[in-house]
């Protein structure tokens, strides 16, 4: 049984949500703080995290919640769900590490179609029977362990950012258009949310190399992985 934890500090929103997951087989633990969420994760992380910004008396607690949480694993799935959908916190929320972003306006259908895609991300590595790696010049990808190196250095990367890598990487020179991007990625999300993922892996890479640069745009097509860049 998956576990998801809620942190959402309104309560009829917090047990409505959690009613509804239990209701589809999932194992559901609700927080109304940040504070009482990460002492439960420093003892054992969830599945998959659902996460609000504003967490009571802290505007944007969300925001350290997803900090720690990523600290404290690099692939653990993670969606925002909150009321405030403008393009600045959904760029905010995905730089931090989430890996989706939705309005508490979305359906309970379109929430459940997007908590599964996540967990099928997720179950990749468990999966796989053989090791499968993907060199090309400095990268190394591993498939099984969802894992990115760079000059033998690990880059930590989301589940889907590494989907992205991975779906530029295995065909170095091809350019993958947002909408091939987002297929790959099992992501469903507009052509700017696919940038700013693209530019947070760009960063993580120039923080180990500064000299990276194989990661083209494309303008008006996509981007493409050039193993000469």
């Amino acid at each position: 049984m998956k576990r998801i934890a809620i942190v959402e500090d309104e309560t009829a929103i917090r047990e409505n949500y959690k009613e509804v997951l239990q209701q589809q087989g999932y194992s559901v633990q609700a927080y109304a703080n940040r504070h009482s969420a990460m002492q439960a994760f420093n003892l054992r992380l969830p599945d998959l995290a659902i996460i609000d910004i504003g967490l009571e008396d802290e505007i944007d607690g969300g925001f350290t919640l997803c900090q720690s949480l990523r600290a404290l694993s690099s692939n653990l799935p993670i969606l925002f769900l909150t009321a405030r959908d403008s393009d600045f916190d959904t760029v905010c929320g995905l730089r931090l590490g989430a890996d989706d972003y939705l309005s508490k306006e979305v359906s309970f259908p379109h929430l459940l179609a997007r908590l599964a895609a996540l967990f099928r991300r997720s179950e990749v590595q468990h999966s796989q029977q053989a090791t499968q790696l993907i060199t090309h010049g400095e990268l190394t990808i591993d498939v099984n362990r969802i894992q990115v190196h760079w000059r033998q250095s690990p880059i930590e990367l989301t589940v889907t950012e590494f989907w992205m890598v991975h779906a530029l990487a295995k065909h170095p020179g091809h350019v993958r258009s947002r909408q091939a991007l987002m297929q790959d990625a099992k992501i469903y999300v507009d052509d700017s949310t696919i940038t700013s993922h693209v530019k947070r892996i760009r960063k993580k890479f120039i923080a180990q190399d500064p000299e990276f640069n194989c990661i083209d745009t494309v303008y008006g097509m996509g981007y493409r992985w050039d193993p000469q860049g």
